[in-house]
């Protein structure tokens, strides 16, 4: 009977201490956040990532009552920080920039530390359409041109790009494949370098994102755009489609969160970057700047992913015959 009584304690004593963990748990998601949070870029200062990380920095600060700390983990085309980002505690105290296809073609393609369904989406915010772009003194008038010049020259014109196995990458794999030619493919650690050496003449041509491509447009001549319908930043310049070649590439850019980050946390991370990605004059100086406007949530955000993710099987397979 004493040893009935003393067991009957002891999960009494266990079971209390368990629902105060757990109330304690609740609370702090309740009053979350209740410190600094440090907002991740995977890509290097000065890029499409950190510029939109800064425009959103005073406005979250605003909305989440606490302090946001840009920080940068560069490498390996923004694998080395989404390895970070699905390692950390998922507390809701590190979120990250993400872009696509990048996180979901890098772990098709070779071991990056992390798997595309490890990395929780929060929203998705902007995009880039792509194009291929020369200098103004470049001998490559258009398309046609640049195309039979890599036929006469197999592996001589290099194309930048930011990253490996990226959406710079993956156009250019793809135009290669579609045009029966071969390029060399010089990838950057981000956006901001790929130009500094383009603008510099090191490379022939660039796969580069739609803003970047616009803030130069006095510089440069677009050959192509690998979008649906011509881009709104330089109507002149032709799609792929008109060229002959069935090549959309973009970069969607968003935050997440490592897995198993809790639903209260998730929600209200989401409603903040929601709040300023449906802000009419945010989407104003985005389009300004040449950037596609976004406001996908948590679930439309992955729903998009595992959408992307079955794409990009099928043209990874295709590149890879």
């Amino acid at each position: 009977m004493k040893r009935m009584t003393q067991r009957l304690v002891f999960f009494l004593i266990v079971g209390v201490t368990f629902s105060l963990a757990l109330g304690g748990y609740a609370a702090a998601q309740d009053k979350y956040p209740s410190k600094p949070i440090t907002y991740l870029v995977t890509f290097n200062p000065g890029g499409q990532s950190d510029r939109e990380a800064r425009r959103q920095q005073p406005l979250l600060e605003k909305i989440l009552g606490q302090k946001i700390l840009v920080d940068y983990k560069v490498g390996g085309g923004g694998a080395l920080g989404w390895s970070e980002l699905v390692r950390s505690k998922p507390d809701g105290y590190l979120i990250c920039g993400i872009n696509i296809p990048h996180i979901i073609l890098q772990p098709m393609q070779q071991e990056t530390g992390y798997k595309t369904e490890q990395i929780v989406p929060v929203a998705l915010f902007q995009r880039t359409p792509l194009a291929l772009a020369v200098l103004k003194d470049s001998p490559y008038k258009n398309l046609k041109e640049l195309v039979e010049a890599a036929k006469a020259k197999p592996g001589e014109i290099s194309i930048g790009g930011s990253g490996t196995f990226s959406g710079h990458h993956i156009a250019t794999l793809r135009l290669q494949k579609l045009a029966g030619v071969k390029f060399n493919y010089v990838p950057f650690t981000g956006a901001a370098p790929q130009m500094t050496a383009f603008l510099g003449g090191h490379v022939n041509a660039i796969f580069g994102n739609s803003d970047d491509l616009v803030k130069h447009a006095d510089t440069i001549r677009v050959l192509g755009t690998a979008d649906e319908t011509r881009f709104f930043g330089f109507p002149d310049a032709p799609t792929f489609k008109e060229g002959g070649y069935d090549l959309v590439e973009a970069i969607d850019r968003g935050i997440a969160v490592p897995p198993n980050t809790p639903e209260p946390v998730l929600k209200k991370l989401e409603a903040a970057f929601l709040q300023i990605a449906k802000d009419p004059e945010i989407q104003g100086q985005m389009k300004k700047e040449g950037f596609v406007p976004l406001a996908m949530g948590h679930a439309e955000s992955k729903a998009h992913i595992a959408k992307m993710t079955e794409i990009y099987r099928e043209i990874a397979k295709d590149i890879k015959k």
